[in-house]
């Protein structure tokens, strides 16, 4: 009989008393009044009454010179052109596919904005329009690019980069969009030995490294060999510990997971969920990140 793991409620203090760096955060929930001044200008997140600039929802204050907005603290994902997302097939319509990507309304993957297998450029015909099941079908996961955003919020994407399309075998890890930090790559090849696509829109993917880069495949094909039990190891050490990040609220870019990863490493992977030890190891994390930044 498996051994069953107890534990009785205890209050536990803030991670970290001290004020984070770069200035003040200023949190407010529906309702506050942010300021009484009038020179500012109202951004997202924010409304005016009686003179008074009021948040409209829960979250950090952001001040850019006059313009003044709330960041919420949980929402939906709002695309924003040229994010990586990574999102699910759940509908194959005409010409399209309907992909959920965490945002309010289903994303559009339009047929003419995809790659061929192979790379080929070239007009799309009716014959790829009946094959549009062999390229993706309903419940694949792919890695696309916010090309625009339609005028009801909808986002459409392209997959026209061999580096994008069908993502094989690895874990999705969903979290909030607004803890994954912006970056200039949002695709990292991690030293301990997997690899993770981080989604504006809150949805991560980790997946072993691939021992080469196989451009001929066009993004649509995948690879079902059995993944040997070290990476299998490797990449749900990583998911706990992308978990354990965000229960406290860190934000997620390819230097706080590696952080985690190796602060994690003296415990069982098991063990990282724990609260105890999940408090230790993103204490680590961030002390390096601090003395990083220093």
């Amino acid at each position: 009989m498996a051994a069953v793991t107890m534990r009785l409620p205890a209050v536990r203090g803030p991670l970290d008393s001290s004020a984070p760096r770069g200035g003040e955060k200023h949190l407010v929930a529906p309702g506050d009044t942010i300021t009484t001044d009038t020179g500012y200008m109202r951004g997202h997140g924010t409304y005016v009454e009686d003179d008074k600039l009021i948040a409209s929802v829960a979250g950090v204050v952001e001040r850019v010179n006059k313009l003044v907005c709330v960041r919420a603290l949980k929402a939906r994902y709002n695309g924003e052109i040229g994010d990586i997302v990574v999102g699910r097939i759940t509908e194959v319509q005409q010409k399209r596919w309907k992909v959920e990507t965490n945002s309010r309304l289903d994303s559009v993957l339009l047929l003419s904005s995809i790659n061929l297998p192979g790379g080929e450029l070239r007009r799309k015909s009716a014959e790829d329009e009946l094959a549009m099941r062999d390229y993706l079908q309903e419940g694949d996961l792919i890695s696309a690019e916010v090309q625009s955003i339609f005028s009801d919020g909808a986002v459409s994407l392209h997959t026209r980069s061999l580096k994008y399309g069908k993502l094989a075998q690895g874990v999705l890890v969903q979290v909030s969009p607004s803890l994954v930090k912006r970056q200039k790559t949002h695709f990292h090849d991690l030293p301990c030995g997997a690899s993770v696509i981080l989604g504006n829109n809150g949805f991560i993917w980790i997946y072993p490294t691939p021992e080469q880069k196989d451009d001929e495949a066009g993004g649509y094909t995948t690879s079902l060999e059995p993944v040997p039990l070290s990476d299998r190891e490797v990449i749900s050490r990583l998911r706990n510990c992308i978990v354990a990040l965000v229960t406290h609220k860190m934000m997620l870019f390819d230097t706080s997971i590696l952080y985690c990863y190796e602060a994690s490493l003296p415990h069982q992977i098991k063990d990282i969920l724990k609260p105890e030890v999940t408090e230790e190891i993103v204490l680590e994390a961030r002390q390096r990140l601090l003395d990083l930044e220093g």
